[in-house]
């Protein structure tokens, strides 16, 4: 896989250089809420630029139809990363189209543009290879050279991403080495003890990367709504909890096999509990009960890990080597249960280990509960790529860059 240091060092001064980034940031009423991801490719983008090249950065964001929809312009972005760079950066209202071309036309040496959404076109995302390979052809007249940095769509087969570099000369951003050497670090050259706390909504979304580290990991934390479909499978009443009743006999099969293999898998011990989701907006406090894990009420429901199971998972953290972290402890977003994905963070933050913050929601819950993100090892920006690699699947967004 050639780095940007070998292009930078070929020269790039007049070349157009498109970077697939991933800009795809939260906006609520139009404003960006993390901008996280446009501060990770800043660097990629900034060090073409001072090179002299004409920068054409492009992204998704969300999930539009295949058509323009102004509830996921990029054009949020575009000015953030302006403002990051402290120079302007002119903004296409279209992907392959009169404005892009424009655009990209008008671009001197050292400037960047963003053009619109990729998502905007229907070939992007297209499980078709010719018409995803059609709309690649088009995007490569833009440019002469590609840079992938977008690593949170690594594991997409989309026009941007797998067929776009197989047109152009291409390379891998800081960011995509940077992302693939901590992976690496997690899978080759694992230092021990090596703990993974997992969360999250849904097991059945985490159950290729359990099934993996079950293997490699010595102790598997879990909380998130997935923790109620273990509870389940030990035979304990989970109310009207977050529960995924069709993975029951797949959850205790791990729970066999790690008891078999000598993995430490542990569960919460307590919960807090409420008999309704809290509103996310109003935020008006809910007095959740704190109850065993095994004693969920029918009629309540859990919503985060309690203080007895904060304190074992931070033990839990605190002679590690290594740590892999994926997926909230509960429903952050509101503060009646943010504190166990908050001293989960903490007890990161505490660990001597080296911290891998899984992207995702648990990116941003560092983010939005005030920790400095130097405290930790690594936090990555794609949360899905990141599990996926961790499985072992082939990423067709790095596939494409090796020569």
């Amino acid at each position: 896989m050639k780095t940007i240091d070998e292009l930078l060092a070929e020269g790039v001064a007049g070349k157009r250089v498109f970077v697939r980034a991933d800009l795809n940031v939260p906006l609520e009423s139009g404003a960006i809420t993390d901008d996280g991801r446009i501060r990770a490719v800043l660097p990629t983008v900034k060090a073409l630029a001072d090179a002299g090249a004409k920068v054409v950065v492009a992204s998704h964001l969300g999930r539009p139809k295949g058509a323009p929809d102004p509830a996921f312009s990029l054009a949020p972005a575009a000015s953030r990363l302006g403002e990051l760079l402290g120079s302007a950066v002119a903004f296409a209202t279209d992907t392959v189209g009169d404005s892009a071309r424009s655009v990209v036309a008008g671009l001197a040496d050292g400037q960047v543009a963003v053009i619109e959404n990729l998502r905007f076109n229907a070939g992007e995302t297209a499980k078709d290879d010719a018409e995803r390979g059609a709309f690649a052809d088009r995007l490569a007249e833009l440019a002469d050279v590609y840079v992938g940095d977008g690593f949170g769509a690594v594991h997409r087969k989309h026009a941007s991403v797998y067929d776009l570099p197989a047109r152009l000369p291409h390379a891998a951003g800081f960011l995509i080495a940077t992302e693939v050497g901590v992976l690496k670090k997690l899978t080759e050259d694992v230092q021990r003890p090596y703990v993974v706390a997992l969360g999250g909504a849904k097991v059945s979304d985490k159950l290729a990367v359990i099934d993996q580290l079950l293997g490699k990991a010595d102790r598997i934390l879990i909380g998130g709504g997935m923790a109620y479909t273990f509870l389940k499978a030990q035979g304990h009443e989970v109310g009207i909890s977050l529960l995924q009743e069709d993975q029951v006999p797949v959850v205790q099969e791990y729970l066999e096999r790690a008891e078999r293999t000598g993995v430490e898998l542990v569960l919460p011990v307590d919960v807090l509990v409420s008999t309704e989701f809290p509103d996310l907006k109003a935020k008006a406090p809910t007095n959740p009960a704190t109850v065993a894990a095994d004693a969920i009420p029918a009629d309540q429901e859990g919503l985060d890990i309690g203080p007895e199971t904060r304190k074992l998972y931070a033990s839990k953290f605190a002679d590690a080597a290594t740590v892999f972290w994926n997926g909230p402890m509960g429903v952050f977003e509101h503060p009646d249960y943010a504190e166990g994905t908050k001293e989960v963070a903490q007890a990161l933050v505490d660990s001597p280990a080296f911290t891998v913050v899984g992207g995702g929601d648990s990116a941003a819950a560092v983010r939005i509960l005030g920790f400095d993100e130097n405290a930790f090892g690594h936090i990555s920006t794609g949360g899905g790529a990141s599990l996926e690699y961790l499985e072992g699947k082939t990423l067709p967004g790095l596939a494409a860059l090796e020569d």
